[in-house]
This record gives C-alpha cells, sequence and structure tokens, in this order.
C-alpha cells in the first residue's frame, strides 16, 4: 500500500471518529504519517485540555484507525504548538 493510500484510509477513519469528538466540542486533525506505520494527529479544541484525551486517542482514534489499516503501530498525538 501506498503512502497516498495509507492517508486516504487515515482520513477515513478520523471522519468516522470526528462526530464523537464534535459532539464534545473538540476535533481532530492528520499530522503526518511516518514510514507508513507510525500516525501523528492532533487534537482539538475541548480534547486539547480533557484529562480523558489519552484514552480516547488509544481507545477511540487508535481503534479506528487500526479498523482501516491493521498494520499501524501507533497513533499519537501532537500537541499544539
Amino acid at each position: 500500500m501506498n503512502s497516498k493510500e495509507v492517508e486516504s484510509k487515515v482520513l477515513q477513519a478520523l471522519e468516522e471518529i470526528r462526530p464523537f469528538l464534535k459532539s464534545d466540542g473538540g476535533d481532530i486533525s492528520l499530522v503526518s504519517i511516518e514510514d507508513n506505520k507510525h500516525v501523528n494527529v492532533q487534537l482539538h479544541g475541548a480534547c486539547v485540555g480533557c484529562t480523558v484525551n489519552q484514552m480516547t486517542l488509544k481507545s477511540g482514534v487508535e481503534l479506528t484507525i487500526k479498523k482501516y489499516l491493521p498494520h499501524i503501530e501507533s497513533v499519537t498525538s501532537i500537541d499544539p504548538a
């Protein structure tokens, strides 16, 4: 699978999870994909200061991305600058 296909699938997964994040006043964006195995995302809005954002990241975002792309090894949240 080439990098464009991986990016397309990651974006598709983020679109699936986005309504849940927006319902809590947050959002998410793709920052980068490294070696087609490591996905970096950035949480926005209410998700930034939320105490459960790491749980959301692992149980929601990572599982959704892995549903589309089982070979993904990690999903990491990059703090806003």
